[in-house]
């Protein structure tokens, strides 16, 4: 008969009821920035992380908006004139932002001077 050995580790890290490990939100943080730059699928990371594909995709949707430590938001103030009231033409950007306006050439060029 075989004898099978085994050694239970504890690095410190908190666990659920069931005995998963949580991560905190600074170690999901870390995780989620070096996914964007790995330039794998959601998949493939979750994989070599060792982490569940369902819980890890749980956490890019929770947190689109991770930015690089450092990074700074860039604002443009545009000024754009419109004839008559506002009405008929909006443009949703999938971070949320609407832009409306009259003019179909103007609502252009607005979005080209946004984007720069």
């Amino acid at each position: 008969m075989a004898t099978i050995t085994t050694e239970l580790v504890d690095t410190g890290a908190k666990r659920d009821g069931r005995g998963r490990r949580l991560a905190t939100a600074i170690e999901r943080a870390a995780l989620l920035l070096a996914y964007r730059r790995s330039g794998l699928t959601q998949r493939a990371f979750a994989e070599r992380e060792g982490i569940k594909y369902c819980t890890f995709t749980s956490w890019v949707q929770g947190r689109r908006q991770v930015r690089e430590p450092g990074a700074k938001a860039r604002f443009a103030e545009v000024a754009m004139a419109v004839p008559g009231p506002v009405a008929g033409l909006s443009i949703h950007w999938p971070d949320g932002v609407v832009i409306r306006g009259a003019n179909a050439g103007e609502v252009v060029e607005l979005v080209r001077a946004l984007r720069g």
